[in-house]
């Protein structure tokens, strides 16, 4: 059953296509607040795409997407991850020449904006926190490896600290444990 008005995340109507392509169509659910929702669906039925919409990287064609009651859909990624919604994805995006803490430091969210914020040393407490999520998720040992040299499921790992690094009140993860070693998941 679907509710509207009390939920974290709604969707109403969602629509997005891609050219002639329908990606979503007319989609609505409700993430009601406390609850680890799942999104199932078969390879290729538009559950990135509805992600991608939700936290801003397509702005949808139809419908309406709110966070805490607040209408999204037409703000940007920047503006929406300061409201504490933000994603993970499937391929890894980490700075692989860069260290893993300073992978974390990098996503801190800026002070300031500006090129000015990007060139001020981190506070030891950012570093410490950093390391506290390292250690979270099982790399402590690997925070100084460049993080290219990570394995693929280190790499998404790294990748889900980078995104807790910001405190998100809400954090849609796309396929978590692909390409992750079950050891990883289960330890």
């Amino acid at each position: 059953m679907v509710t509207h008005g009390n939920g974290l995340i709604e969707c109403h109507g969602v629509t997005k296509t891609f050219g002639g392509v329908v990606a979503n169509n007319d989609i609505t659910l409700n993430v009601p607040q406390g609850r680890i929702t799942g999104l199932i669906g078969p390879n290729g039925s538009g559950k990135t795409t509805l992600f991608n919409s939700i936290v801003g990287y397509h702005p949808i064609d139809a419908g309406s997407i709110k966070f805490k009651g607040e209408e999204i859909s037409r703000l940007l990624v920047p503006q929406i991850a300061r409201l504490g919604l933000m994603r993970t994805f499937q391929q890894t995006r980490i700075y692989s020449k860069m260290n893993c803490v300073d992978n974390m430091l990098i996503s801190l969210p800026h002070r300031e904006e500006g090129y000015r914020s990007l060139l001020t040393k981190y506070p030891p407490e950012a570093v410490e926190r950093a390391e506290e999520l390292l250690e979270f998720v099982g790399l402590y040992q690997k925070r100084y490896l460049i993080s290219g040299e990570l394995s693929f499921g280190q790499q998404k790992l790294l990748e889900f600290a980078m995104a807790l690094i910001s405190e998100p009140e809400v954090l849609l993860l796309d396929e978590p444990t692909a390409g992750i070693n079950p050891t990883l998941i289960n330890g």
